[in-house]
């Protein structure tokens, strides 16, 4: 391909696939005829751009050549085929009606890939494969298994969406919340492995990160004005804005309070803030949401000029709702953190103790990370280099565990 038809096509995948999928899918009412129609038209792409040029409306020419291919797929099939089952449409809809909105076609998709039938795997991997277009290999090395177990995994969400007749539609408004939870969730793990991968040499995947950002922009243009949409794309945007500061000169990670605050992006950090914002003020005062409290807490880090400045009080408070009314052990220890921050470390391990963590987060480094620092602050080094050791062991992202050897061993010394 020439460099301008690459960078084309590179645009398409990130800014116009899921668009056009979407809407393919309604057309088809087929998730795999759908894949396969846009995958050909792009390959189209790819032969003839170089010698034709590319089109005007790159997009578009991807968009109609896909509709086309899928139009003569669909009078080519088998009756095997046909007897295949099809997504079911809303009872006052016609497959072809192409009046509708391009957002409505995107938000049924991802409402579709996010259906409670499927496993929290299956509904991230195919939100990863269907919205975010990234290949089966791509998302096989994001999960840490082959590309025939991937490949096998999707192909079989796939089918379960289709025998289960799931409707591609949007949830009417009485189940709409509850799923949107579904989304958000699946959102926020996509967040979390591109902030820190569980695996790996590096700290931070950037791609993984950029798809994250994407999906809260995208659900944010669908669903204006939701709380927790609003909190989960302040979220996103104050984890992305410390990116460049986690790591030191020489690569290995850097602790919060060492991070250089003036480099931070500042532009991103007023934008999560003013979300943030916006997500409280939309939320009522007894529902707020996990995503809008969590984008709260990230807040008070985002405003305070330096470590020292933190408001460790707010922080705690926010956690204390955080964790009566949307419980969970990460959060839970998140919350031990900052009672330590407010309270002193003695404090933090009576309550990491009395909180009884060790079973939930049996495998989760973070537990003796944030004990061996508790410690460490207490000034009982023998303690906390056997909790860095621990956390070290832990984890299978091999920034942290450089960062947890180099902390015992630095702890070690005193």
């Amino acid at each position: 391909m020439t460099p301008e038809t690459t960078t084309v096509i590179e645009a398409i995948y990130r800014d116009d696939w899921a668009r056009i999928l979407a809407t393919l899918v309604r057309q088809t009412r087929n998730l795999d005829a759908a894949e396969d129609a846009l995958q050909e038209a792009i390959a189209r792409a790819v032969v003839s751009w170089p010698c034709d040029g590319v089109p005007q409306n790159p997009a578009g020419w991807v968009s109609t050549t896909a509709q086309r291919i899928a139009i003569d797929a669909g009078r080519r099939a088998t009756s095997l085929q046909q007897k295949l089952p099809l997504l079911p449409l809303p009872d006052d809809e016609s497959p072809h009606d192409i009046d509708l909105a391009f957002g409505d076609d995107r938000l049924r998709l991802i409402f579709t890939c996010c259906h409670p039938i499927l496993t929290t795997d299956s509904r991230l991997a195919l939100t990863l494969r269907l919205i975010c277009g990234l290949t089966t290999s791509d998302i096989a090395a994001l999960f840490l298994v082959p590309e025939p177990t991937m490949a096998a995994r999707i192909t079989r969400a796939k089918k379960k969406i289709a025998a289960s007749k799931v409707p591609y539609e949007i949830p009417a408004p009485g189940q709409l919340e509850s799923r949107l939870q579904d989304v958000l969730q699946v959102i926020y793990l996509v967040a979390t492995a591109g902030h820190t991968p569980a695996q790996g040499e590096f700290l931070h995947d950037a791609s993984t990160m950029q798809l994250a950002l994407d999906l809260t922009r995208v659900l944010g243009e669908l669903i204006p004005q939701h709380p927790e949409v609003l909190g989960l794309r302040a979220l996103v945007l104050f984890a992305e804005a410390r990116k460049e500061t986690r790591l030191d000169d020489e690569g290995d990670a850097l602790a919060l309070e060492h991070m250089d605050r003036s480099l931070w992006d500042h532009d991103l950090i007023r934008q999560g803030i003013q979300l943030t914002e916006s997500s409280l003020r939309l939320s009522k005062p007894d529902t707020v949401g996990p995503y809008a409290l969590q984008a709260a807490i990230a807040a008070c880090h985002g405003e305070a000029a330096s470590y020292e400045a933190t408001d460790w009080a707010q922080i705690a408070a926010l956690y204390a709702v955080l964790d009566r009314r949307h419980p969970s052990a990460i959060c839970r220890l998140g919350f031990c953190v900052a009672v330590s921050m407010r309270d002193g470390p003695e404090a933090g391990l009576v309550m990491v103790d009395r909180s009884m963590l060790d079973d939930a987060l049996e495998n989760y480094a973070m537990l003796p990370a944030a004990r061996a620092d508790m410690y460490r602050r207490q000034g009982d080094w023998e303690k906390a280099v056997a909790h860095y050791r621990t956390a070290a062991d832990l984890t299978g992202n091999l920034a942290l565990r450089r960062w947890f050897l180099t902390q015992a061993e630095q702890t070690g010394e005193r």
